[in-house]
């Protein structure tokens, strides 16, 4: 038996997603041809998207996605970081290295959730609220090599110097995660990253991903 479900939040919802997915917007005839819908229907949806802070519209009358959207998914990271916490500290135990969650943010990479190793007597420092371009840093490539599907090593990423002289990262994607772009990885003060860290990395970054799931 088919659950009872609300056409008009179902097309509520489905015009957010297209707006997510355009960089300049829609019109309205626009949406009302991908949705399907008349007009009519379209500019009341908008109307109470935009009531809720959830939709906006430029002097041209194109379609975006409001400021509403951005704090909502403010308190999605707090939830993130406390499905991946438990991983992360083992994987920082278990290599001696400072572990993080790092979740895509615009165009960049946002370290939401970091676990320094309480056994070593010193590691790089990584705080949580660190951004940096998607094309540097093992985190953001791990995204990208996501993103483009080269996922045959499960897409790790290595990179050494890339955000900090003289440490090396490691960062594995999160994958089969609806609605999260993602990566869990190490940092660490060396010139090459050990194979075991690799597969670990790789490891933990699935124990997560399965978490969000």
């Amino acid at each position: 038996m088919t659950a009872e479900t609300s056409q008009t939040l179902d097309r509520g919802l489905r015009v957010l997603k297209l707006l997510a997915d355009t960089d300049h917007g829609l019109t309205v005839t626009e949406l009302s041809t991908k949705l399907g819908v008349n007009r009519t229907v379209v500019y009341r949806l908008l109307a109470t998207l935009e009531q809720h802070a959830l939709v906006r519209r430029d002097i041209g009358g194109r379609a975006r996605v409001g400021l509403g959207v951005l704090r909502l998914g403010r308190q999605v990271h707090p939830l993130v970081r406390e499905a991946a916490l438990p991983a992360l500290r083992a994987l920082a135990e278990d290599i001696g290295a400072t572990a993080h969650l790092t979740l895509v943010d615009g165009t960049e990479a946002l370290a939401v959730a970091v676990v320094e190793p309480s056994w070593t007597d010193y590691h790089v420092a990584y705080r949580a609220g660190f951004r940096h371009p998607l094309d540097r840093g093992a985190a953001g490539r791990a995204i990208l090599k996501a993103r483009q599907g080269h996922v045959e090593d499960a897409g790790l990423a290595l990179t050494h110097g890339e955000l900090e002289a003289g440490a090396s990262g490691a960062a594995a994607p999160l994958l089969g995660v609806s609605g999260i772009e993602g990566s869990v990885g190490v940092v660490m003060l060396a010139d090459t990253v050990p194979e075991r860290v690799g597969s670990r990395v790789v490891e933990a970054a699935r124990e997560v991903s399965e978490a969000l799931r």
